[in-house]
């Protein structure tokens, strides 16, 4: 038995427009809530009057857990209004709470995104898909038209401008809310399902921006916008995998924006699936093979973790050798330090041999001869190199009447007589003395043409830097001597 308007208790107003008022109330049989539609039938023009029973009709034949439930009607013929019954939805509308988050500097947290893309597209399916071959574009899809239940549940509603499409026809009206029209809309073409993709495309971008995707002063500037079809990517806060979908569904060519069926596919919208009305066949392929190609990425993200780990064992092992290489290479270098430093010593001795001098012990040496060493058999018979140096010295001391040829002779005497081996003795003893202070001489002499042969070195080498550089500065080095 049809309902009438007393049976329902007017709890408060939601809100009105051009449409008519919608209204809170509560039926008194069972105190269940509903919101009445109340609209003027009498003062519509024929079109707006075929509009209407177009919803009516559609309103009736939709039935889908994401579609606001239609109740029935009550029409009161003798005032002309039509009021429409429908089910409540406690949450309200997606553009009343984008409102309130821009006022309140909150944002949407990913997964509520998520999900009113997933509800919506499983919506979207039900009015595309139809089982009778036609398609029903809701063409005004925008946040004030997407409602939410008391589990935060999305139920897609207002289906004034809906459009009752056959198998690949193409609408070509101009109607619905501007920042929400597509591109071949805006350019009066004709268009189909992905117009309705556009349109779900700007919402999520509004809720994710609290704002819609183009803005501009005036409708021909937006639809210039909308044309050209550049946008800022959403906030950083969301994922790379929402801004490509995103991205996706506000292509300019329609044919780029992805279908319902390959929405339904997505892993992080399937999830928001359950509990709601099964798949079709095509989305369920299209899931066995998301889940295929899923496994299999697993399987070679796995196997690139492990050749990821071969070469990082590969480049430790590759950094101890070369840790090992450089250990190696501090060592030679050490070890060319060392002999770089026994070859200048050696260099150094080198030019004092070559000038006949050396040191040793503080003694002095003289062509291989120590004198600071010499032993008894040196002194009592010396060799025929000492004797051809010290010649010389022998003549001039005053004992000239001994020579080494008479040593020789009279060897076997000095043995019969101690006098002349003790006067031997003090002879040779005073020889030595006399060859270490004339050695001594010849030493400080040596030394001192040694300071004077590294000056000179010094003094030519700061002539060549003066010659070189070209510099006046340097002109008085020329004056040393």
């Amino acid at each position: 038995m049809p309902s009438s308007l007393t049976d329902f208790e007017v709890l408060y107003t939601i809100g009105s427009g051009s449409y008519g008022t919608c209204k809170k109330v509560r039926r008194k049989s069972d105190g269940k809530l509903f919101v009445w539609k109340e609209m003027d039938y009498g003062s519509m023009t024929e079109t707006e009057k075929q509009m209407l029973v177009s919803e009516v009709n559609l309103l009736r034949e939709l039935k889908h857990q994401n579609i606001v439930k239609y109740h029935e009607r009550v029409v009161d013929k003798k005032r002309q209004l039509l009021y429409l019954i429908m089910e409540y939805c406690e949450g309200g509308d997606l553009g009343a709470i984008i409102n309130r988050y821009s006022r309140e500097g909150k944002c949407f947290e990913e997964e509520m995104v998520w999900k009113v893309l997933a509800q919506c597209s499983s919506a979207l399916n039900e009015c595309h898909k139809r089982k009778d071959g036609k398609s029903i574009l809701h063409r005004d899809l925008k946040p004030a038209n997407i409602f939410l239940d008391g589990q935060r549940n999305v139920k897609l509603g207002d289906f004034g401008l809906a459009r009752v499409l056959h198998e690949t026809s193409f609408a070509k009206t101009f109607v619905g809310t501007p920042y929400y029209m597509s591109p071949e809309q805006m350019n009066k073409l004709s268009y189909n399902e992905k117009s309705d993709i556009w349109s779900l495309g700007c919402v999520l971008y509004e809720m994710c921006a609290l704002r819609p995707p183009f803005l501009a002063n005036n409708q021909r500037e937006l639809a210039l916008k909308i044309r050209v079809g550049q946008f800022s990517r959403i906030p950083m806060r969301y994922s790379t995998e929402l801004s490509k979908i995103v991205d996706k569904m506000l292509s300019v060519e329609c044919n780029s924006r992805p279908s319902i069926e390959s929405i339904l596919s997505l892993s992080q919208v399937h999830k928001y699936l359950a509990g709601g009305a099964a798949p079709t066949q095509a989305v369920s392929d299209t899931l066995e093979r998301q889940q295929k190609y899923e496994k299999r990425l697993k399987e070679r993200e796995e196997e690139l973790k492990f050749l990821e780990a071969k070469l990082l064992g590969r480049e430790a092992a590759v950094e101890e050798r070369e840790a090992a290489v450089k250990e190696r290479e501090a060592n030679i270098l050490i070890q060319e330090q060392e002999i770089s430093k026994k070859l200048a010593k050696l260099k150094d001795k080198e030019e004092l041999f070559n000038l006949g001098i050396t040191e040793e012990n503080h003694g002095l040496h003289l062509k291989g001869h120590n004198f600071n060493k010499l032993s008894e058999d040196t002194i009592t018979k010396p060799t025929p190199i000492l004797c051809a140096v010290k010649s010389k010295a022998l003549l001039d001391s005053p004992s000239k009447h001994v020579s080494f040829n008479m040593l020789d002779e009279k060897e076997n005497e000095a043995v019969k007589h101690p006098t002349i081996t003790a006067l031997r003795e003090k002879e040779t003893n005073l020889f030595v003395l006399r060859e270490r202070e004339r050695n001594d001489t010849e030493y400080q002499k040596r030394k001192e043409l040694r300071d004077r042969l590294e000056k000179a070195r010094q003094r030519a080498t700061q002539l060549r830097l003066a010659q070189f550089d070209n510099n006046p500065k340097n002109n008085h080095l020329l004056n040393i001597r």
